[in-house]
């Protein structure tokens, strides 16, 4: 092959890049740039035509909820064939035109099955994590592996967890960050050009499908990893423990602090810097939402303080989105459908947008002073941010029979990446 439903799976990532690491016609990595769903684009198109924005090219898939990168102008994603194994593949951003692709083997179904993450690309290399665990970081100009890794087996691992390894790497100056997960690992740390072992940390907690991200809290970076509460459903009649928050130093993988009282059974977001050393932490299933204080004693001692819970907002499957103060997270369960939600960073509910319309596990990006969103199933919204009510700008059906578009989405040089269960679209939002 070389050269070649269920809600938990997309599952995902978070970390302030050096200034120099991209420009502003990339995504380079899961949520954008600064890996906080915004993007620098200008321009964009308030009013799409009654048969929605133009459609530069399309390309078939395999199924699944791995979301692209984009680099120099081209496109990154890790696609997959379950009877045989994963497919880096590139296009090119301004055509649609497959440029290479490498494949190798690793088969295998999940209860969901398909793509999980989303790739992680620099300079010189991308970087993936397919379902079973398989690191690869490829040389963009030759196409071919530079090194590989299993970040499961590799740490004591046997069986995947159920929906896989989904998470999604970051790169921290000349570190490959990912959640190992593994019995004898948390997250651990690769030298990103020889893909030597740096540092790991010991197991953190349950598992999880939550990606690392660095946050900036006391003058410091600092990684913040997030593990779930024991689930039944996974965990048989294992000892009920609650999931950790945990940060850590990027450059050592010391432990720095920790918050042991996290609720959810099944994280998938990773945590939202919210300002003023303020972490928001949210999960799906009806676990809600908790915001927390990061405290620094004059010892240097760092610790965790609940600033308010809420069970009227969460995420399922990526982080909420934050502007001007407010925070806008698609809340929809197996139980409830909340629609859109905008919050405040006390707590306060300001609407809901329930069934009217309808958002699920679909993704944002904040441009321009405006919200692109899909709802998960066919439709893309443009959105103006208001705290006072919901505001449509556009819409437009662009996906035909709902199949799932949970995938992250990608903006790059006006043309937005998303993606079903089928194919990928690329679409022109901005001139």
């Amino acid at each position: 092959m070389k050269n070649l439903k269920i809600t938990f799976v997309y599952l995902t990532i978070i970390v302030s890049l050096p200034v120099g690491w991209t420009n502003a016609q990339d995504w380079p990595q899961f949520l954008g740039p600064d890996r906080n769903s915004t993007s620098p684009q200008k321009g964009l198109l308030r009013s799409w035509p009654d048969s929605g924005p133009e459609v530069l090219w399309s390309k078939d898939l395999g199924i699944g909820y791995g979301g692209p990168v984009v680099k120099n102008g081209e496109v990154f994603l890790l696609d997959r064939d379950d009877d045989t194994g994963d497919v880096m593949r590139c296009f090119d951003l301004r055509t649609g035109e497959e440029l290479w692709k490498y494949g190798y083997e690793s088969p295998g179904t999940l209860p969901s099955p398909g793509s999980r993450s989303v790739p992680v690309v620099d300079d010189r290399h991308v970087y993936s994590v397919g379902g079973n665990g398989d690191l690869y970081c490829f040389d963009i100009k030759t196409h071919q592996p530079v090194w590989k890794k299993n970040i499961w087996k590799d740490f004591g691992g046997d069986n995947v967890p159920m929906w896989g390894i989904s998470q999604c790497p970051l790169i921290y100056g000349d570190l490959l960050i990912t959640a190992s997960q593994a019995p004898q690992a948390g997250v651990v740390a690769y030298d990103k050009h020889t893909g030597a072992l740096v540092w790991q940390t010991p197991n953190l907690g349950n598992i999880a499908y939550v990606s690392p991200k660095v946050i900036k809290l006391h003058g410091e970076d600092q990684i913040v990893y997030i593990t779930s509460k024991t689930n039944g459903y996974t965990h048989g009649n294992d000892p009920v423990t609650n999931g950790n928050v945990t940060g850590i130093d990027p450059r050592s993988g010391k432990t720095l602090w920790q918050y042991a009282d996290w609720g959810c059974v099944i994280s998938i977001p990773c945590a939202v810097d919210a300002g003023e050393n303020k972490l928001l932490i949210t999960g799906g299933y009806d676990q809600g939402t908790t915001m927390l204080q990061i405290n620094k004693n004059a010892d240097g001692a760092f610790e965790a303080a609940v600033v308010f819970t809420t069970l009227e907002f969460e995420e399922q499957t990526k982080p909420p989105l934050l502007y001007n103060g407010y925070f806008y997270g698609m809340f929809g369960t197996n139980s409830k459908r909340e629609g859109l939600v905008c919050m405040d960073m006390n707590g306060q509910i300001m609407w809901k947008t329930r069934r009217s319309p309808n958002f699920d596990k679909g993704s944002m990006i904040l441009a321009d002073g405006l919200i692109l969103a899909t709802d998960g199933m066919k439709s893309l919204y443009l959105i103006e941010p208001d705290p006072s009510a919901f505001k449509t700008v556009s819409k437009a059906d662009i996906f035909e029979g709902g199949s799932q578009n949970w995938a992250p989405i990608a903006l790059a040089d006006g043309k937005l990446l998303i993606r079903d269960q089928k194919k990928m679209l690329c679409i022109k939002v901005a001139e």
